[in-house]
């Protein structure tokens, strides 16, 4: 019996967490960022961010399948060693409470900015604390039902964005590729930043009950995720003239207060509520897989006590550290170049060591 067979989360709850959190933040920016160097050639930047974000998630899957049982903590010490292993977990558990982190103070930022400005920060950070807690704390079988939650409660936020059709002038993403290639290319660092969470993958795989399809998971999750990218930026290059574009911080928020409703007003209020329930499971995958990793660092088995500590430290930063617009963005900047080492580079080189490891071992055997 597997150890985790108390935890196990099913193939749909699989594809709810990945998905969501890689939507989280990346969706209400990312148009503005690849209009920025792609212009409204960026459309085709997303594509190509998927196709090696894909790439690589089945790189992952593949690792995992050949450590049936392993998480990433345990796999590298036994792959590497007890020590090197240990400073691999360090580095993957830096990774995971930075990206709950920056996530967790740009809600704090984005809710302030729209729906409450004269709030202080450390209200809203108690307010968002309690549910995190409450749902990080039972593990990742309540984390999967919180995902299908979400997944139910916020898809019409999606439909909305059609609303915007009206009064859209195609014209702007014409003539296609007259940037050049070379923008494109570029761009495709920041689209495949916007699809971190994937990554996720290294711990959520022994915990999935369907084993065998987790490849094809990974893809529907990727998938749907590009979908969105896809269809939140084209309606922002053809409702937004591409200069107008790079003024709106978060266009998406944009495209959503553009929608007139006879019977609502400041819908894109409504929707951001209702978005922070999205942008929770953005935080909390990745907290869990920080906490996860630490209690199994040191061989432990409750991970509440190392929540706790963590969404202490939370805060009492929020006392001190109230973040600037310019100050997420440089957070969010960095958690991305983390992301590409971690979620892109290390995965390929841990497939590489991988097959050498076992066919070493083969060898042994024979």
């Amino acid at each position: 019996m597997s150890k985790y067979v108390m935890n196990q989360i099913s193939l749909k709850q699989y594809i709810f967490i990945i998905f969501e959190a890689q939507i989280g933040i990346g969706v209400l920016s990312l148009p503005r960022d690849i209009a920025e160097t792609a212009g409204t050639d960026g459309w085709i930047s997303i594509l190509l961010g998927w196709v090696l974000s894909v790439l690589v998630s089945l790189v992952i899957v593949q690792i995992m399948e050949r450590n049936p049982g392993f998480t990433l903590v345990e796999l590298v010490s036994h792959y590497f060693g007890k020590w090197i292993g240990k400073g691999v977990t360090v580095v993957w558990i830096s990774y995971t409470v930075y990206a709950a982190s920056v996530v967790m103070f740009s809600t704090v930022y984005i809710i302030k900015l729209w729906i409450v400005p004269n709030m202080q920060d450390v209200i809203l950070m108690i307010l968002f604390i309690i549910p995190i807690y409450m749902i990080t704390k039972h593990g990742l079988r309540v984390i999967g039902y919180f995902a299908e939650l979400v997944f139910v409660v916020s898809i019409w936020i999606a439909l909305l964005i059609f609303f915007t059709f009206k009064n859209t002038q195609w014209l702007f993403l014409l003539p296609i590729g007259k940037e050049g290639i070379m923008p494109i290319l570029s761009t495709v660092k920041s689209t495949i930043l916007s699809f971190l969470g994937f990554e996720l993958a290294f711990i959520l795989y022994p915990f999935l009950k369907d084993k065998k399809n987790a490849s094809k998971g990974i893809i529907i999750a990727n998938s749907i995720s590009m979908l969105i990218f896809l269809t939140v930026t084209v309606i922002s290059f053809i409702k937004f003239s591409p200069d107008e574009i790079s003024d709106y911080p978060y266009p998406t928020l944009n495209l959503l207060k553009l929608i007139q409703l006879p019977f609502l007003e400041r819908l894109e209020i409504l929707s951001l509520s209702v978005y922070l329930l999205l942008l929770f499971m953005t935080i909390i995958p990745y907290l869990y897989t920080a906490v996860l990793g630490t209690v199994q660092l040191f061989g432990k088995q409750d991970h509440r006590n190392v929540l706790r500590i963590v969404l202490i430290l939370w805060l009492l930063l929020s006392f001190v550290f109230i973040p600037s617009s310019t100050q997420v963005m440089q957070m969010s900047k960095s958690w991305g170049m983390a992301g590409t080492y971690l979620a892109y580079v290390f995965p390929i080189f841990l497939w590489m060591y991988g097959w050498m490891f076992h066919r070493r071992r083969k060898e042994q055997k024979q």
